[in-house]
């Protein structure tokens, strides 16, 4: 993938340097409950809203001295370069519709951070807060995509990215509130939500190819694998060694690569309508 030398995005917040927590802590427990509640197919964010609600004490934070390494300051870089790409895409997109887009934030942090959804952690991932417009990412998650998820490649981790941009974008247009919290299930509203973010992101490569002749050899392979790796079927067989339907959030790693590549092939928005899709 090649992204050296473009234009960065100003629209970062850095709290690598902030450590949150409660005076009484949410805890360990907590954390591995929001684990084992994505592996059995519940929004994990839900559980750490509750924890940092119920965990006693008043949150709070603490200015640490981090110094980041050389290889961080690289993926930071990487980052930047990547919302940039977003931004220039939706910004186009949405012109075209004869809208106004608005670029949402992007927080790297390191180990905790708060945001208007909660206290949240590193192991739920990378996520977006419809409540501040902002997305978080740890920069961790990229090693974790390779390591436990078998999904290397900077595509994968930009495909990652786009994916939560793609969520700030159904914000704005107003498909977030067509999912209920606690919404699962197969043919849920929150399966569809998450491969039409996937089917952004694909729009987003399209975009960007044409714009900036982006790609190399293997990107497209690594982001389909990485779609494929965080699969609800996927994942659960993995936790269980079964599949449970009704517990989808996400949707099966087919589907996840499917609607993916329709944004890839098509790079239209219309066609990513998973909410009056007959057939996910």
């Amino acid at each position: 993938m090649k992204w050296r030398g473009r234009r960065r995005s100003t629209n970062v917040e850095d709290r690598r340097g902030v450590r949150v927590g409660k005076a009484g802590g949410i805890g360990i427990g907590t954390i591995i409950l929001a684990l084992v509640a994505m592996y059995f197919g519940v929004d994990p964010r839900l559980v750490m809203d509750v924890g940092s609600k119920l965990g006693g004490g008043q949150m709070t934070e603490q200015q640490v001295d981090y110094k980041p390494t050389p290889q961080e300051q690289e993926k930071v870089a990487f980052v930047e370069t990547v919302l940039a790409d977003t931004e220039d895409v939706w910004h186009q997109v949405f012109k075209k519709y004869g809208e106004r887009y608005q670029e949402p934030k992007l927080v790297i942090f390191s180990g905790g951070v708060r945001s208007a959804c909660g206290i949240a952690q590193t192991a739920m991932g990378p996520f977006y807060c419809p409540g501040d417009h902002k997305v978080y990412i740890d920069l961790a998650f990229f090693d974790e995509l390779k390591r436990r998820f078998k999904a290397p490649g900077e595509l994968a981790q930009a495909y990652v990215i786009a994916h939560e941009v793609g969520h700030h974008v159904q914000n704005l247009l107003g498909y977030t509130k067509k999912v209920s919290r606690g919404s699962k299930g197969a043919d849920s509203a929150a399966v569809r939500l998450e491969l039409q973010a996937d089917c952004f992101a694909g729009v987003w490569v399209n975009h960007t190819e044409r714009a900036k002749d982006f790609l190399e050899r293997g990107d497209l392979d690594a982001a389909l694998n990485a779609a494929s790796a965080i699969g609800d079927d996927r994942l659960q067989r993995q936790a269980t060694g079964r599949v449970r339907p009704d517990g989808f959030t996400h949707g099966t790693s087919a589907q996840r690569q499917r609607w993916f590549r329709k944004g890839v092939e098509t790079g239209n928005i219309q066609d990513c309508d998973t909410f009056r899709a007959k057939s996910l």
